[in-house]
């Protein structure tokens, strides 16, 4: 009895192993997936609309796109107008959203235009 009990303890043991190397394989076949959603351009396009008319107040939009002078510039102007300046970031989530994809990427990310 005590034999079996060890071969029962050693094959737990092995089952636990190979799901634990199972789920490491699959989180970072995850992270992978992920990485590249985010760093698609279409992608961008849509978090960054989403994210600007959701909280565009805070400029949060404009952090994704990598313009981080604009971003504060939009937090500012958001706190000096008690939050009517959010009304540009709603404007720009209309925006981004509404253009093609491959305009988008030529005016935000090639060309680099910062407001609207």
């Amino acid at each position: 009895m005590s034999e079996e009990n060890n071969n029962l303890g050693d094959d737990i043991k092995k089952g636990a192993e190979e799901a634990a190397e199972a789920a490491k394989e699959a989180a970072s076949d995850f992270a992978n997936d992920a990485k590249e959603i985010i760093n698609s351009q279409e992608n961008k396009k849509v978090i960054a609309g989403i994210l600007g008319i959701v909280i565009g107040s805070l400029g949060i939009h404009k952090f994704i796109l990598g313009y981080t002078k604009e971003g504060i510039i939009q937090i500012v102007i958001t706190f000096v107008t008690c939050g009517a300046g959010g009304l540009i970031g709603l404007i720009e989530g209309i925006i981004y959203l509404t253009k093609s994809d491959e305009e988008f990427y030529q005016t935000y990310q090639v060309g680099r235009k910062p407001w609207f």
